[in-house]
């Protein structure tokens, strides 16, 4: 005993101190901490990042994630450098300054889906190609501001309405002249292919094309044109409200969008002008058919066309919808009319020939309109019997007059032909009617072969008898 407490005898002890507690060595578990996160980072890394090695072109993206992958590809693109040998000298042009893309996104992706860290055996694969995409207008347009002297600008193929032949007319388009943007694309996807930084090409001077073709220009033209050919108002098939070329002309504008499109457009306060006037150009009453018909009803002589009346509808909105027809190069405009039919006179003619009483005589819907004395065809020149029609007319000719006729009479006039060589005429070379005299003909007297010239048309019914 040591100091201490007094005991119960009086005497004072002291404790021993106690034996020091062991403590346990932790030294392992601090090492063991940061190895074990730097796994699990690794571990989870590998499930993000592409494989060693892959490439896509000569962009090295292994160790990438796809997104770093994807910034890599379109740098490389857009850096790398074309030193263009030219008749103008040397520029340099890049890339980026080329319009240059590629889908890197995609191609990123793509590389990983197919050779992920996490797959050992995915590791060092083939590198990937890649087609370039180079915009030729922005690439043209750069080569142009880099060397002005080698460009020369085309023309642009444009449409306008002449007076003269009253019609639309393309002045051609004139191709222009620049370095040869192909050669300097190929030379962009060499250098992207093989991870070159820059490159060096010569270019020679090529054709540049007017971005407005004379086919664009023309194809515009034809279908100006055909607006011009057809525009009006119709009822129907019927251009019944035509407009002149030149007014139709002067309702358009036709402006060029600079890529080879002409846009069309109508200027509805002029066309409204022509509206205002289409009631008293489209109204009107109906008209009687007046017809000659045989005795079956079949007509063989229109006297008067008949036609349909008719009342135009409401006109507003009209103009506003041909405008919007016009721009889309549609010149006939419909018209809504409401239509009222004609009627139809029909009158019926026909012509009979009594060989026995030597009379002919005219029937008018069943009645008898005149009635002649004539001479018919004597003896062995009989006229002949049967059923026949009005075939040709004339209003004078010479008879006989040829070989094979043993007759020759001249000007024989009011001649109707209903049969071969045997017709009605007029005869002014005998006036002993009521008796055969002819060579086979009817003689009338000349008042009244004039009126049965008028009054039968081609297709009358003529029937001879006795």
């Amino acid at each position: 005993m040591t100091d201490g407490a007094p005991g119960t005898d009086g005497a004072t002890y002291a404790w021993a101190p106690p034996e020091p507690t062991t403590r346990k060595n932790r030294s392992g578990l601090w090492i063991g901490i940061p190895a074990g996160a730097t796994a699990v980072a690794l571990i989870a890394a590998s499930l993000v990042l592409i494989a060693p090695g892959a490439s896509v072109a000569g962009v090295q993206i292994g160790g990438l994630t796809a997104g770093a992958a994807a910034q890599a590809i379109d740098t490389r693109l857009a850096q790398t450098a074309i030193t263009v040998a030219s008749p103008a000298g040397e520029v340099t042009v890049t890339g980026a300054e080329l319009g240059a893309t590629v889908d890197a996104a995609a191609l990123a992706d793509k590389a990983f889906a197919e050779n992920p860290m996490w797959k050992p055996a995915s590791w060092f694969p083939e590198g990937t190609g890649v087609a370039v995409q180079v915009d030729a207008a922005e690439a043209a347009a750069a080569l142009r501001d880099l060397a002005p002297g080698t460009y020369r600008a085309p023309v642009d193929a444009t449409v306008a309405y002449d007076a003269g032949s009253q019609a639309y007319v393309t002045t051609p388009a004139e191709a222009g002249e620049g370095i040869d943007v192909a050669v300097v694309t190929a030379a962009l996807q060499s250098a992207f292919d093989d991870g070159a930084a820059a490159t060096t090409v010569e270019a020679g001077l090529v054709p540049v094309e007017a971005p407005v073709s004379t086919e664009e220009a023309d194809a515009a033209v034809a279908s100006l044109n055909g607006i011009l050919d057809s525009v009006g108002f119709y009822v129907g098939e019927e251009r019944t409200v035509p407009v002149d070329r030149a007014t139709a002309a002067a309702w358009l504008t036709v402006t060029p969008d600079g890529t080879g499109d002409f846009a069309i457009s109508a200027d509805q306060s002029a066309i409204q002008g022509v509206v205002d006037g289409l009631t008293g150009a489209v109204n009107r009453d109906a008209v009687t058919a007046d017809v000659i018909v045989d005795t079956g009803g079949e007509v063989i002589h229109t006297i008067t066309e008949g036609q349909t009346g008719r009342t135009l509808a409401d006109t507003g909105g009209i103009a506003a919808a041909f405008a919007a027809q016009l721009a889309e190069g549609n010149g006939r405009y419909a018209l809504d009319v409401a239509e009222a039919p004609f009627e139809t006179v029909k009158t019926e003619r026909r012509i009979d020939v009594n060989l026995s009483s030597q009379t002919t005589t005219l029937w008018q819907n069943g009645e008898v309109y005149r009635t002649y004395t004539i001479s018919s065809g004597a003896g062995d020149h009989a006229t002949h019997t049967g059923e026949f029609r009005i075939g040709w007319k004339t209003a004078m000719q010479d008879m006989g007059c040829v070989p094979g006729y043993d007759y020759c009479t001249k000007d024989v006039p009011w001649v109707a032909y209903f049969n071969g060589d045997e017709g009605f005429h007029g005869t002014y070379w005998h006036n002993n009617f009521g008796t055969p005299m002819s060579h086979g003909c009817i003689n009338m007297t000349i008042p009244q072969a004039k009126e049965l010239y008028d009054w039968a048309y081609r297709g009358t019914e003529v029937s001879v008898h006795y």
